[in-house]
C-alpha cells in the first residue's frame, strides 16, 4: 500500500477492525519512511455485473456511481448519512443478487426509486426528475398529480 503523503510503498498495518457488519475491514497503517498514519478500507468485490444503458451501451456496475446519484438526491435533506450509505449497501446487494450478469439501467433506476420513496419524498422526487429526465414543469406536475391520486386511494 502506497503512503498518500510520501508515496513510499513500505507501510505497516497498525490496527485492523471489522466495519459495516463484517463486510469491510478498516486498517490503520503507518508509513515506514515518513511515519505518518492513514486509514484504508477493504471490501469484498462482488461478481462482475454489467449495466445495460438505455442506448444499448454496456458498462461495469459501479457502486461509486450509484452512491453518487443517491447522495445527490438526499443532498441537504434531514436524513442521516449512515441511512443513505445503508441504502446504497442494500441496492448494491440487490444488484449482486440478481440472477443475471447484466442489469438494465431502467431496472436499477426503478429499484432506487422504490427504496428512496420510503425514506424521503423530496429525495425521491429529485431522483425521479433526473432518472425520468423531466424536461419541464409539466413533467413535475404530472408526476405529482399521479402521486396525489395514489395517496388518496
Amino acid at each position: 500500500m502506497k503512503c498518500p503523503y510520501c508515496h513510499d510503498e513500505q507501510t505497516s498495518v497498525v490496527e485492523s477492525r471489522l466495519g459495516d457488519e463484517g463486510s469491510t475491514v478498516r486498517r490503520r497503517r503507518e508509513c515506514d519512511l515518513c511515519a505518518k498514519r492513514f486509514t484504508t478500507f477493504e471490501r469484498v468485490e462482488g461478481p462482475l455485473i454489467r449495466v445495460v444503458k438505455k442506448d444499448g451501451r454496456r458498462e461495469v456496475f459501479s457502486r461509486d456511481k450509484l452512491a453518487s446519484g443517491v447522495r445527490a438526491a438526499f443532498h441537504k435533506r434531514p436524513i442521516a448519512a449512515q441511512a443513505v450509505e445503508s441504502l446504497v449497501d442494500e441496492l448494491e446487494k440487490w444488484a449482486i443478487n440478481q440472477e443475471t450478469p447484466e442489469i438494465s439501467s431502467t431496472a436499477i433506476g426503478k429499484e432506487v426509486l422504490s427504496r428512496i420513496k420510503s425514506l424521503d419524498k423530496v429525495a425521491w422526487l429529485r431522483f425521479a426528475s433526473v432518472y425520468l429526465a423531466f424536461e419541464n414543469l409539466r413533467d413535475f406536475e404530472k408526476m405529482l398529480g399521479e402521486e396525489l391520486k395514489k395517496s388518496k386511494t
